[in-house]
């Protein structure tokens, strides 16, 4: 079982504890958020249902062009990064980071998140 109140402490230390990280959010693949610590400008709900959108198209790019299993969805914009990564079975890790980030430590960071709370829901 999914424990709230620990998943919301590990995104929080995450987000505190990580350079240029402004939010990250647990979403089940359907659109439902689990946990998250978004900037308050953010809609929890509309964030999860947008990044459950993102993935299934992404899956799907990846199925039609013959690209395999996705690792990571990466959006880049002016202001900065949305990264989604698989974080165990149906869960995605929803990470936000502005421009400054370093992709290399982004992606390390991201991948020593997941690694952790794939456990957690597993």
């Amino acid at each position: 079982m999914i424990q709230t109140l620990t998943l919301n402490d590990v995104l929080q230390q995450f987000v505190s504890g990580t350079p240029n990280i402004q939010g990250a959010a647990l979403v089940s693949s359907d659109g439902l958020p689990l946990s998250s610590i978004l900037p308050a400008s953010m809609d929890e709900e509309r964030t999860a249902a947008m990044s459950a959108a993102m993935l299934s198209l992404g899956e799907r790019i990846g199925k039609e062009l013959s690209r395999g299993v996705i690792e990571r969805i990466f959006v880049e914009g002016d202001k900065g990064y949305s990264i989604m990564v698989g974080c165990g079975e149906d869960i995605v890790l929803l990470v936000l980071a502005d421009k400054q980030a370093k992709q290399g430590l982004l992606f390390l960071e991201i991948k020593r998140i997941t690694a952790k709370l794939a456990k957690m829901v597993a």
